[in-house]
């Protein structure tokens, strides 16, 4: 099991290694004339970006000093959707290369009759000194290609940047439930999931998602796990914002599988601090509906699993239950104890085109509403955003759901 490890992990460095390097080739090597600063600056930053981005990962991993997690955080993962979208529009720009270079001969063959086409009665003139020569047609092409790659890559990360730090939208979505009481009718549950306040989402942020949670006037706030990267010691002062969330039931919390890489139970405690309620396998009657929560499954390693029969059993199944669980594939479990809606994120629906697909084959559900047998299950695309704070063709949102009686 170990060697198999070991050969994955060398066949994905060697993958991406062998990535880089074509990135390098095509952007660096055939755009410059010859040696010189602009190809040794080019490999540089082709050494650098990629050191920075798993020493930015390694850092947070391994529980580094705060500070360098944050000076590492922003270059190194910014690289990892640089490099990602710089190497799409390569391969892009391989797919036009021809048509570009036919462009190019053709317009050097109308520059070459022209040249040659004798002027007449033109009076010989003083000669001309030569003109300098101009790039080769194979160098204009290579500079087209990798100046167009580049720009389109910035371009894409910086919109996906800007996404993420502007905060969440707020959708709307509508979930009837079979047994919900007329008097529950409209209830407004804020489903926040995926924060990921760490070294690169910080304080600024978490207050972004209150204003925009409070401003939505809930009657219940649900948190679906992801709430942090990091220790409680580095990240109270970001976390402490969530203290001001308000609505009439209070704020909900369980946990996902990044609360587990930092330590569960330290967060677990300090979240019950600033006035949420954690749901860790248990269940609280709401009158109209029962709100039940589970551990993630990241917690079966360290013992803290999810486990339904503490969490949904010994029930009145009359009346409707919905549970938070921080990951979609948790909604067959859900199913089989009788719940009607799980809310649920963990997959920021890809957060990374074309990584959707990826997270897609990976999830029942990559984001919105799907039912399954009598149980529905909501998937949140995340407020905020893990690595690189970017997202492309996956919004960021935060999630009204509103319950709705069949006897309203």
């Amino acid at each position: 099991m170990v060697v198999v490890l070991v050969l994955v992990v060398v066949a994905v460095l060697a993958a991406f290694a062998g990535l880089h390097y074509y990135a390098y080739r095509r952007l660096v090597r055939a755009t410059t004339a010859g040696p010189g600063w602009p190809r040794r600056l080019g490999a540089a930053v082709f050494v650098a970006g990629p050191v920075l981005m798993f020493a930015a990962l390694a850092a947070e991993r391994a529980g580094a000093p705060f500070l360098l997690q944050r000076v590492l955080a922003w270059p190194g993962f910014l690289w990892m959707a640089f490099a990602l979208y710089l190497l799409l529009a390569l391969l892009v720009g391989e797919a036009v290369r021809p048509l570009l270079r036919r462009v190019l001969d053709r317009r050097a063959r109308g520059a070459a009759g022209a040249d040659a086409a004798p002027e007449p009665d033109a009076e010989p003139g003083p000669p001309v000194a030569a003109p300098a020569v101009a790039p080769t047609r194979r160098l204009v092409l290579a500079r087209t290609v990798g100046a167009a790659s580049a720009v389109a890559a910035a371009g894409i990360v910086g919109n996906g940047a800007y996404g993420v730090l502007r905060g969440p939208k707020v959708k709307r979505v509508t979930v009837p439930l079979a047994k919900l009481p007329r008097s529950a009718h409209g209830f407004r549950i804020a489903v926040v999931s995926d924060v990921h306040l760490g070294p690169v989402l910080g304080r600024g942020f978490a207050e972004r998602v209150v204003d925009i949670v409070n401003g939505t006037q809930p009657d219940l706030i649900a948190i679906v796990g992801d709430l942090v990267d990091g220790s409680v010691t580095d990240l109270a002062p970001a976390v402490a914002p969530l203290a001001r969330l308000r609505s009439r039931h209070g704020t909900y919390f369980v946990t996902g599988n990044h609360e587990y890489f930092s330590g569960a139970d330290p967060w677990v405690a300090h979240v019950r601090e600033i006035g949420m309620r954690p749901l860790a396998n248990a269940r609280v009657e709401l009158g109209a509906f029962d709100l039940a929560g589970v551990n993630d499954i990241s917690g079966e390693s360290h013992g803290e699993g999810p486990d339904y029969g503490r969490a949904l059993g010994d029930r009145d199944t009359s009346r409707a239950a919905v549970l938070l669980a921080h990951q979609p594939v948790m909604i067959h479990e859900a199913v089989a104890h009788g719940v009607d809606l799980q809310l649920s994120g963990h997959t920021h629906g890809g957060q990374l085109w074309p990584g959707n697909f990826v997270a897609d084959a990976a999830n029942p559900t990559l984001a919105g509403l799907e039912s399954y047998g009598d149980t529905q299950l909501y998937v949140s695309r995340g407020a905020g955003a893990w690595g690189p704070p970017v997202r492309v063709g996956a919004p960021s949102d935060i999630t009204v759901i509103e319950l709705a009686s069949p006897h309203s």
